[in-house]
């Protein structure tokens, strides 16, 4: 079992933040890593967008493609993943994104998964802290490059 929490304040609104997240399919132009995203299905209901995505992950020899079932839900300002096929036990991602004061927003993010097999978790857990720093840096960046931070408001760890 792999669990991480992180939370982040940074000095952009909550929709333009939730934008950036929601926008998987261009997760392989700047997500280490994910090499190929395909989204198999959409379905709109109650102001909620429903994905089916087929994700492919690549790391040195490693290469595996997984399913997920992807709600998002732009009134609550919430992602939530659910695992449906590949290489994992079980695999959990949420993504909240909170109103701050000062028109920022605090991001939280949580993933809870375990790999099916015991070599390819090895495999991963060996650089998973740092996987998922490479993450965090890497959706910082696209930010970034997106919305452009005003001048010293970069994000922040909470």
């Amino acid at each position: 079992m792999r669990e991480v929490k992180r939370s982040a304040l940074v000095s952009q609104p909550p929709a333009r933040v939730y934008t950036l997240i929601n926008d998987i399919e261009r997760y392989p132009e700047f997500l280490p890593w994910c090499s190929h995203l395909v989204i198999r299905s959409r379905r709109e209901e109650a102001g909620k967008t429903t994905l089916i995505a087929d994700m492919t992950i690549s790391f040195k020899i490693v290469r595996e493609t997984f399913t997920s079932k992807v709600v998002l839900d732009p009134a609550a300002r919430r992602i939530d993943v659910a695992y449906i096929n590949g290489p994992f036990r079980y695999l959990t991602n949420i993504w909240r994104f909170d109103p701050e004061a000062d028109g920022g927003c605090a991001i939280d993010f949580f993933i809870d998964f375990e790999f099916r097999s015991r070599a390819l978790g090895a495999l991963i857990g060996a650089v998973f802290h740092l996987a998922i720093e490479k993450l965090v840096a890497a959706f910082e960046a696209r930010a970034k490059e997106l919305h452009r931070y005003p001048s010293g408001a970069e994000p922040r760890p909470v």
